[in-house]
């Protein structure tokens, strides 16, 4: 699990263009005992399979992670800036630069995706307030634990459309309690936003 993690970009800065990039924390046995003096037990690894117990994430891995999935599995570094206009008016195109690709089986990304099309498409899918959506979408839910008063951050990772994407994002509503209460909603609105009305205007 630490290893394909990593793969995806978790554990570390992705190298974005803005300073101060957090990387996030993927643990494993010397990582525990170094932090704790504890061994590594079972429980750590489940807790680690479902992102919780010593993982830590930012939006933008998992942002990544998702758009990853989405496009069948090439991880790219992420830009917000495609172009840098000079002084003397001359234009530096930047290329889009792919960390990795076929690091996972075609096989293993489309049972990937077809879970999170279910997290949709199912009557008890934690996003199956997005069925009436224009687009299809695929999805996956979290609920993200902190600090010690048993609160919650709300979290829904996505891409749309289905089958062609062109959007991956992830939403996180700090204390927002669980990922279907708010951050699914949050999510909704934002595909209706980018799909009935930023695109029209293109």
């Amino acid at each position: 699990m630490n290893s394909y993690a990593k793969l995806f970009g978790l554990g570390e800065p992705l190298g974005i263009d803005l300073p101060w990039e957090a990387g996030g924390n993927i643990p494993n046995e010397e990582w525990k005992f170094k932090n704790f003096g504890e061994n590594w037990y079972v429980g750590n690894s489940y807790h680690f399979s479902i992102g919780q117990g010593f993982v830590t994430a930012t939006p933008l891995q998992m942002a990544s992670a998702t758009a990853t999935i989405a496009n069948g599995g090439k991880f790219f570094v992420p830009q917000l800036v495609d172009r840098i206009k000079k002084p003397d008016g001359n234009e530096e195109i930047l290329k889009t630069k792919i960390v990795s690709e076929n690091f996972v089986s075609e096989k293993s990304i489309e049972i990937t995706r077809e879970g999170m099309r279910e997290t949709v498409t199912s009557d008890s899918g934690s996003g199956h307030s997005l069925r009436d959506l224009a687009v299809e979408s695929a999805g996956k839910t979290g609920t993200a634990q902190f600090g010690n008063e048993d609160k919650t951050h709300s979290w829904y990772i996505s891409f749309a459309p289905y089958d062609n994407p062109e959007i991956a994002m992830a939403v996180l509503v700090e204390g927002g309690g669980d990922g279907h209460s708010f951050a699914t909603p949050a999510t909704k609105d934002i595909y209706k936003w980018y799909f009935e009305e930023y695109k029209k205007q293109e």
